[in-house]
């Protein structure tokens, strides 16, 4: 689940790391308050960011959503000395269209905005704790590229990503602590602060069962203090049962409604660009089954794993979720009985169809346990099945069907 910087923030400081101060507005009208609250804590300059779930915010633009040829401002994340200048800025983001690199075309509409501290500082770094699955380890990495997308960094200039990975059985080590901020080019007073701030920042991410954390950029500010002026963090969608105060966090306004729709039914569903509707069961096999569809030249429509027990009511779901996208013009469902037996499957797919009212093409392969029985249920149910023998047929027989 991902969480907006400021509520990143908030979490953060429960750790003790030292983050940029602000206070979050959803209206207008809590302007003045937020600016009131902060000149208490004798802050004198601001920046307003707008909180979208996307990166790229500063170097974004700002559109009129009823008018997508109007630029309102470039960037969506400003800074300024003057209390008015910065109500301008709120009234110019706030309700409209934040367009980035990583929100596509589409854009995000803005309904958040996080008034903060404008800090004075003289050195970006970027910093980021993740799982690295090929090891089974967290790994800690640094650079001195603050900032800047870490995907660029990796790309343009990878010998300036320091990574360092934590053993689970030990934690991280202060020896650990060191050679990052050597790494850095770290001295003094700043050496000392960015040792502890990693200790807390690690803490932090363990404690919340997050999958990421990424402060980009941390800063060193005039006074040599190490602040987080950028925050983003995901958790583990598998924890939040143990987080009922991080799960309130939740904004399904920044989630995709389909995706939202899929939850209720235990769906796991992500919306993509194609045209070719997935129905497997499986995650792996639903990765691999995208990856086929492609190299036949067709490109998916979803991500959609219906679990290990593909039945009548779990199958209708996931066509009702995959038919609500307008550019589903086919479908392919890949399942291996496993678990479950094909012929149950077929049976169950049968049924679902003549539920939802499926118009479109569907092309079956089912694989395992009972898969003949499976083929000869669905040759001979008088719908619109193409069966497929082998996961490369299915691909190339959907694809076909698209070319028609």
């Amino acid at each position: 689940m991902k969480i907006h910087e400021y509520q990143a923030k908030e979490l953060l400081k429960k750790f003790s790391v030292p983050v940029q101060d602000g206070f979050a507005i959803k209206h207008l009208d809590e302007f003045e308050k937020a600016i009131q609250q902060l000149k208490s804590l004798g802050i004198n300059q601001y920046v307003v960011k707008s909180q979208i779930h996307a990166g790229g915010r500063g170097k974004g633009k700002v559109y009129n959503p009823g008018n997508r040829d109007e630029v309102i401002l470039e960037g969506g994340v400003k800074f300024t000395t003057s209390v008015e200048k910065a109500r301008e800025y709120a009234e110019k983001i706030l309700g409209n269209l934040l367009v980035t690199h990583q929100t596509g075309s589409e854009g995000k509409i803005v309904k958040t905005l996080f008034i903060a501290e404008g800090l004075d500082y003289v050195k970006e770094y970027y910093l980021g704790i993740l799982l690295d699955r090929t090891v089974s380890q967290n790994v800690i990495m640094a650079s001195t590229e603050g900032g800047v997308e870490i995907e660029k960094v990796a790309a343009e200039t990878p010998e300036k990503i320091i990574k360092v990975w934590v053993d689970p059985s030990v934690g991280l080590q202060a020896f650990q602590t060191r050679e990052l901020a050597f790494a850095l080019g770290l001295s003094g007073d700043t050496f000392k602060n960015f040792q502890k701030f990693i200790k807390q920042l690690y803490n932090a991410y363990e404690a919340t069962d997050a999958s990421l954390l990424e402060i980009n950029p941390l800063v060193i500010t005039n006074d040599n203090r190490i602040v987080a002026l950028d925050a983003k963090m995901n958790i583990d969608d598998n924890a939040l049962f143990r987080h009922p105060d991080i799960m309130s966090y939740r904004d399904l306004g920044e989630e995709d409604p389909l995706e939202i729709e899929a939850s209720k039914y235990n769906l796991n569903y992500i919306k993509l660009d194609g045209n070719v509707g997935c129905m497997v069961n499986g995650a792996g096999l639903a990765m691999g089954t995208m990856d086929i569809i492609k190299l036949a030249g067709g490109e998916p429509a979803n991500f959609l794993d219906v679990g290990g027990g593909a039945n009548k009511e779990t199958v209708a779901n996931g066509f009702k979720i995959i038919l609500s996208d307008p550019n589903v013009k086919a479908i392919l469902i890949n399942i291996f009985g496993g678990i479950v037996r094909c012929d149950r499957v077929a049976a169950g797919v049968i049924e679902a169809t003549k539920t939802v009212n499926v118009t479109i093409p569907i092309v079956v392969r089912l694989e395992g346990t009972n898969a003949k029985e499976a083929g000869v249920l669905l040759n001979e149910s008088g719908l619109n099945f193409e069966v497929a023998t082998t996961l490369k047929d299915a691909a190339e027989k959907v694809t076909a069907i698209l070319k028609k």
